[in-house]
């Protein structure tokens, strides 16, 4: 998973997922994109833990260079 902000402006542009099970994860970029949501306002969202969703934190961090499972 790969999520993509504008450098500039920190919107959300979109995401990249391949996978299995990667269906489940795109309502969660469909409601950030539709709610226009930052990367700081993303990166401050409780993700539960253990769930396939906290990939989504995770690639948010990743596009930041602050990741916490590498």
């Amino acid at each position: 998973m790969k999520t993509v902000f504008d450098a500039k402006t920190g919107e959300l542009l979109g995401a990249h997922m391949i996978g299995a099970e990667v269906t489940e994860l795109i309502q969660g970029y469909t409601i950030g994109k539709t709610l226009e949501t930052t990367e700081a306002e993303l990166m401050e969202t409780v993700f539960p833990h253990p769930t396939l969703s906290e990939m989504m934190h995770e690639s948010v961090l990743g596009a930041y260079g602050r990741a916490l499972h590498i």
